[in-house]
């Protein structure tokens, strides 16, 4: 027998600015009855996908070392150059630049409530070097 991942959790102070800010990178909605100061938000994966839903959690200390688990980011319709201007642009910031100049390596960014996650090389990106 196996498990199944149903959720990636995030402990944190705001889950419906913690939610909005997910659902809008992975362009998943948010549940229906998540409502500003809920205690849960939730980001639902499409049915079909097999995704694991984003789940976030108030808790009421804040963040303080680095996270042991993060999430890396794949761009589907966009280089990862313009993945990471789009997220900048949603609210994270710019932790730590792996980019290397042949083009490949990653970018390292935190989401609002300063969690970190990774931006990849898109599937073409990584298709017209070689890997």
């Amino acid at each position: 027998m196996t498990s199944r991942v149903h959720s990636v959790t995030f402990d944190c102070k705001d889950t419906y600015v913690l939610a909005k800010f997910w659902s809008q990178v992975t362009g998943w909605p948010m549940g229906e009855d998540d409502h500003p100061g809920d205690p849960e938000a939730v980001v639902l994966p499409p049915a079909d996908s097999g995704a694991s839903r984003l789940l976030f959690i108030a808790v009421p200390e804040g963040k303080t070392v680095k996270n042991r688990g993060h999430l890396d980011l794949q761009p589907q319709d966009r280089s990862r150059d313009e993945e990471v201007e789009r997220l900048i642009g949603l609210g994270a910031t710019l932790h730590e630049d792996h980019r290397r100049p042949d083009g490949t390596g990653w970018v390292t960014l935190l989401d609002p409530e300063g969690n970190e996650f990774c931006v990849e090389r898109s599937a073409a990106e990584r298709a017209a070097t070689g890997g």
